[in-house]
């Protein structure tokens, strides 16, 4: 993964951090992201269940409009503890572990991990 950009003919071809908000120097790019990979969790169960974003924001207790916002990457308004809260109102099972990080003193993360699925768990 890497950042392309082009300098007169030649290409230049920078490594990623990984994480594209970081890349593009937001500040709050940890945040985003978070919100970016629930999301795209909260996308994947819509689409596994076949449901319209009707039918999904009725469930998750919002409107077809702010999910759909929420599903083109418009986070605003919406915290990562709602997110969570959809996911949770979709069936999935949410656990927030903390951990020091090394050496100490430095700033820590928030990453998303993601346990395998079962078949029919969604």
């Amino acid at each position: 993964m890497g950042i392309i950009s082009t300098e007169g003919r030649g290409m230049k071809i920078e490594r990623s951090s990984g994480n594209l908000y970081a890349d593009m120097g937001r500040a709050d790019a940890n945040e985003m992201q978070v919100k970016a990979q629930l999301a795209t969790k909260i996308r994947e169960i819509i689409g596994v269940r076949h449901w319209t974003q009707q039918e999904a924001a009725g469930v998750m207790g919002m409107t077809q409009p702010k999910l759909s916002k929420m599903l083109r990457g418009q986070f605003r308004g919406i915290s990562e503890a709602k997110m969570l809260e959809y996911l949770m109102r979709l069936g999935q099972n949410v656990h927030i572990v903390v951990t020091p990080t090394l050496p100490r003193g430095d700033m820590g993360c928030m990453k998303v991990i993601f346990a395998a699925q079962r078949v029919g768990d969604f």
